[in-house]
């Protein structure tokens, strides 16, 4: 982990109503579509004001009401995928500048002006995501190379816009990051004491709580023979 700086800004506030996407032979609606806003914006325990998820079981919802990307991972995609890629590309409400996966940890509390915002888990990315850009691999490459960006969950609401200072207030004393909860996850799945380790972390989102900690009984039913 690096030493984390404190503060960051919000480069950009991202919003977008669900629209249609081509999938196959059918349509199907996705919020994946998020654009830059220049105006304030009201965030609720469940997301911000003018933005909206197609699919509500699997998006959205108090564990997963902002999905944060950060500034600092747009040149490799540019580079790699020589693309222009604006903020919002990757369906990220927040472009935040400063931080990346190694810095933040699951439970850190952040504030931006009267907002509290408390970093919930990595974000997965769905196959949406290749969708709108032609690109079907990109979320298996952005899965593999661990540049997922994240959620925050809304402790307090309150309004926000784009150029917002955000300050880390608590440092979860755990100490898990974004890269460490990725790791488990996706590359060392069998990492018992690992996946004990993250499950402690309460603040861990419940979805993610749910899936590891029934990859964890399995685990441990295998290793007793069945």
């Amino acid at each position: 982990m690096t030493q984390l700086t404190v503060r960051a800004r919000l480069i950009s506030l991202n919003v977008g109503e669900p629209a249609a996407i081509a999938h196959g032979s059918k349509e199907i609606l996705s919020g994946i579509f998020k654009k830059p806003s220049s105006v304030s914006h009201q965030l609720t325990l469940t997301g911000l004001q003018g933005d909206g998820q197609g699919d509500t079981v699997n998006h959205g919802g108090p564990d997963k009401a902002v999905c944060v990307y950060f500034e600092q991972r747009y040149p490799y995609w540019r580079e790699q995928l020589g693309r222009s890629f604006d903020y919002g590309a990757f369906g990220e409400n927040f472009t935040l500048s400063d931080w990346t996966e190694d810095d933040l940890c699951i439970g850190d509390i952040i504030q931006c002006g009267e907002v509290i915002l408390q970093v919930s888990q990595p974000r997965q990315p769905c196959f949406k995501l290749g969708l709108r850009h032609n690109l079907p691999d990109l979320p298996v490459h952005v899965q593999k190379k661990g540049y997922t960006g994240f959620y925050f969950r809304v402790i307090k609401e309150g309004s926000i816009a784009a150029g917002s200072k955000f300050a880390v207030t608590h440092m979860h004393p755990a100490r898990k990051t974004i890269s460490e909860a990725n790791r488990i996850m996706y590359q060392d799945k069998e990492d018992l004491d690992g996946i004990r380790a993250l499950l402690e972390v309460k603040e861990l989102a419940s979805s993610w709580q749910e899936q590891l900690g029934g990859r964890l009984t399995r685990l441990l039913k295998d290793n007793q023979g069945g």
